[in-house]
């Protein structure tokens, strides 16, 4: 048991059953697949599972129930093998409904990849600059899909009747704009609306969305870029700050005692011209 339970807790072992459920998991998403390695595929799937829950008991008897959750880690792992348990349900002979739903909730033990990232160097630092970028690039980011919001609901009123495919309704308006704001193929769909239009219309429908990319597109989601950028690497920054603040405090220390060397120095001189 010993040996089981410290094979449980060790990590490389546990991400190795995770790329080999991976594995199999892919398997079973072909077509056309024989219906006996899929259900072989299914209860090796199962036995994948119990070696999760197996590894949730043996860190909760390592660890206790308040430490193994005061890890953000353990606790995504928590939930995501708690989902995809429920497929275990399919094997249960006195469940005669079809089960077949809950495989998908297998899927989802596949983000235990995510657990690993703990183990890169400096992922805390990262994580936290991501935290930092996200608060201080809300609202710019807030701001930009409020104006996508307006320029959709715009669109929509002025090309519904003329490209229902693009503005059709005020949702596949609003992911029109998205994709305007994104430049990626953006003249795609002028292009395709040009066909139901004359000339000027084109000139000036040419013309409105050349105005939304540079608004929204090359401004809008520059600024939110920058700043998300900026906030990010500002970490390096105060690591700088912080060492020219010590350098600083050093250079003052330094001063002071020159001056007390020098008040010393002042001080004898005048004894000596005393005792002269």
């Amino acid at each position: 048991m010993k040996t089981i339970s410290k094979l449980l807790l060790n990590e490389r072992f546990i991400l190795w059953i995770i790329i080999v459920n991976a594995l199999f998991i892919l398997i079973e998403g072909f077509q056309g697949i024989d219906s006996s390695i899929l259900w072989a595929a299914r209860e090796i799937d199962a036995l994948f599972t119990v070696v999760f829950i197996a590894e949730v008991i043996a860190k909760l008897k390592k660890l206790g129930f308040r430490k193994y959750f005061s890890s953000n880690w353990n606790r995504v792992d928590f939930v995501l093998i708690a989902l995809s348990s429920s497929s275990l349900l399919m094997f249960i002979g006195y469940f005669h409904a079809d089960l077949s739903f809950l495989l998908f909730l297998r899927v989802t033990r596949i983000f235990k990849f995510f657990r690993f990232f703990q183990f890169i160097p400096g992922i805390p630092k990262v994580v936290a600059g991501v935290k930092r970028a996200m608060k201080t690039s809300i609202f710019v980011l807030l701001g930009v899909l409020i104006y996508n919001l307006i320029i959709s609901v715009l669109s929509y009123y002025l090309f519904h009747n003329i490209s229902s495919e693009f503005f059709g309704n005020p949702i596949s308006s609003f992911y029109t704009t998205f994709r305007i704001f994104s430049v990626e193929g953006w003249n795609e769909i002028p292009d395709k609306m040009a066909l139901n239009m004359t000339e000027i219309q084109v000139f000036f429908t040419k013309l409105y969305f050349i105005g939304i990319l540079l608004t929204g597109g090359i401004f809008g989601l520059s600024i939110v870029n920058s700043i998300f950028v900026d906030s990010m690497m500002s970490d390096n920054n105060d690591e700088l700050i912080e060492q020219v603040k010590e350098l600083a405090g050093k250079i003052d220390n330094l001063n002071k005692k020159i001056e007390e060397f020098e008040r010393v120095g002042i001080s004898i001189s005048k004894n000596d011209n005393a005792v002269d």
